[in-house]
C-alpha cells in the first residue's frame, strides 16, 4: 500500500515542450442548428458560461491546450501551468455558480483540507486543490479550481470490462483505495462527502422543491495518470488535428476530447466536494441522489457519516453486479421513498422499532410494531441472495455479509471505513 501511494504523490505531470500557439485551420465547424456539448444542458443560458478558447492563458499562468468535459457548473480544460512547466486541470465554473452556496462550501472545505497535516494514507486519495483564482467575464466574474488532471473514472471504466462489470479482485482495489480516502474524510478531516442538485422532492406525505445531493459513486472516483505522455499526446493530438467546434461572435463551443487508455492505470481519487458537509451530524435534510439515499434520510432523520458507508454498499451493486440496487417504482418516472423503503425492507429485513420511533413519519408505512403497513407500496419479493448472481458457496456469503456490514438501518450500527478495510471478503481471506 505504502509503495503504490508512493507512486502516486506527484501532483503535477512534467513535459519539456513549451506553449505552443493554437490556429485550428484545419478544425472542423459543427452545423449551428445542433446543439453541441454544454449547449445541450436543459438550462443552458451562454451568458452563464465563461467562453474559454483554446490556447488562452489565465492568470499569465494557465494555458488552455484542450477541453476535457463540461457539466452544468463548469467547464474543464487540461492546461499546462507556464511557470512550472507542468500539465494541470482547469476548472472554470458558471457566472451563477460563483454566487452559489455549494462553490462557497468547496473552496471551504478545500481551505479545511489544505490546513490538515497528517500522514493518513487516505490523504493522497482526496482530490486536492492546486491553486484558485477568479477571472473576470463578458458577463461577470468567474471562480476557477486548478487540479492535477485524472484519467477515467470508475462508471467509465467499468464500460471495458466484460459484462460490465469489475471481477472481485478489481473490486477489492477500487474499495479499499476508497475507503482509505473515506477514513481520512472521516477520521481526520470529519467531512461527510455530499455534492449537489436541485429537483421535486416527493416525502412521504406531501411534494415539494428542495435540493439534494450527489454521492460516493464510481463516477466520482478517478484514477490518477501515471504515464506522462497520455497528456502529451492530448496535446499534440489537438494542434494536429483540432478539435470540431461551432463558432459564435462571442463564444466557441469545443468538443471535449478523451485521454487515450494507458496499459497501467493509477490509484482511485476520491472527487468532487462541491457539497461536502463537516461532521459529525446534519440536521435532516434531502441528501443523497433517489437510488443512494440511507432509510435515515428518507424518514428525515439526523444524518452523519454512516451514509457516505451505506453509499458505498450501494455503489457495490453497480460495480460489481452491473445493475442499480434500488429500482424505480414500477410505473413511475422516479423512485417513491415508499417503495424505496419497501425495497430496503425486502433486502435486510425489517427495521427495528426503536429506529422507526427516531422519525416523525415512519407510520406512513409501519405500525407501532413495526409492520409493514403501507397500501401504496408492498413488500417486494427478492433478496440480496437472489439478486447476486456472480458468486457461489462461502465466497458469496462472505461477500454478502459485507455488504450488509454497511447496508443496516440502524446508522450507527454500519461498520465504519475502517472497520470495513478489516473485512475478511475485502481482504481476499478464503473461507
Amino acid at each position: 500500500m505504502a509503495t503504490l501511494l508512493k507512486r502516486g504523490r506527484r501532483l503535477l505531470l512534467r513535459t519539456s515542450l513549451p506553449p505552443q500557439r493554437f490556429l485550428h485551420t484545419d478544425s472542423k465547424s459543427v452545423n449551428n442548428a445542433r446543439k453541441l456539448e454544454e449547449e445541450t444542458l436543459p438550462d443552458y443560458e451562454p451568458k452563464d458560461f465563461y467562453p474559454v478558447t483554446i490556447g488562452e492563458v489565465f492568470k499569465r499562468r494557465y494555458q488552455t491546450l484542450g477541453k476535457l468535459g463540461y457539466g452544468g457548473n463548469s467547464t474543464v480544460w487540461l492546461c499546462r501551468d507556464l511557470q512550472e512547466n507542468a500539465y494541470a486541470a482547469l476548472k472554470v465554473y458558471t457566472r451563477a455558480f460563483a454566487h452559489s452556496g455549494p462553490m462557497h462550501r468547496e473552496f471551504d472545505i478545500y481551505d479545511h483540507l489544505d490546513q490538515i497535516k497528517t500522514s493518513h494514507p487516505g490523504a493522497q486519495l482526496i482530490r486536492s486543490r492546486l491553486d484558485s483564482f477568479e477571472v473576470n467575464g463578458p458577463h461577470g466574474r468567474h471562480n476557477c479550481i486548478v487540479h492535477k488532471p485524472l484519467q477515467v473514472d470508475l462508471a467509465s471504466l467499468q464500460r471495458d470490462y466484460p459484462r460490465r462489470r469489475y471481477d472481485a479482485e478489481l473490486l477489492r482495489v477500487a474499495l479499499i483505495y476508497t475507503l482509505h480516502a473515506l477514513d481520512f474524510l472521516h477520521t481526520e478531516a470529519n467531512v461527510i462527502h455530499t455534492g449537489l442538485y436541485p429537483y421535486h422532492f416527493i416525502t412521504l406525505s406531501h411534494v415539494r422543491l428542495l435540493t439534494a445531493f450527489a454521492d460516493i459513486k464510481a463516477s466520482n472516483i478517478m484514477l490518477t495518470i501515471n504515464d506522462d505522455t497520455i497528456l502529451q499526446d492530448f496535446e499534440k493530438a489537438e494542434m494536429e488535428k483540432p478539435s470540431d467546434r461551432k463558432v459564435y461572435p462571442d463564444r466557441t463551443i469545443y468538443t471535449s476530447r478523451q485521454f487515450r487508455r494507458p496499459t497501467v492505470y493509477g490509484l482511485p481519487t476520491l472527487c468532487d466536494f462541491g457539497e461536502a458537509r463537516f461532521g459529525p451530524v446534519q440536521e435532516p435534510a434531502v441528501v443523497q441522489p433517489e437510488a443512494y439515499r440511507a432509510p435515515e434520510v428518507v424518514l428525515e432523520m439526523p444524518w452523519s457519516y454512516s451514509v457516505d458507508i451505506w453509499n458505498i454498499g450501494v455503489m457495490i451493486w453497480n460495480l460489481f453486479e452491473n445493475k442499480t440496487l434500488f429500482q424505480n417504482d414500477p410505473g413511475e418516472k422516479g423512485m417513491s421513498n415508499m417503495y424505496h423503503l419497501a425495497q430496503i425492507q425486502a433486502y435486510i429485513g425489517p427495521p427495528p422499532v426503536e429506529f422507526l420511533q427516531r422519525s416523525k413519519l415512519s407510520h406512513y408505512c409501519w405500525d407501532e410494531e413495526g409492520n409493514w403497513v403501507n397500501r401504496v407500496a408492498s413488500i417486494p419479493d427478492f433478496s440480496l441472495e437472489q439478486s447476486e448472481e456472480n458468486l457461489e458457496g462461502s465466497d458469496k456469503k462472505m461477500f454478502l455479509e459485507f455488504v450488509r456490514s454497511m447496508l443496516r438501518w440502524v446508522p450507527e450500527e454500519r461498520k465504519t471505513a475502517r472497520e470495513l478495510l478489516l473485512d475478511p471478503w475485502l481482504n481476499g481471506e478464503v473461507p
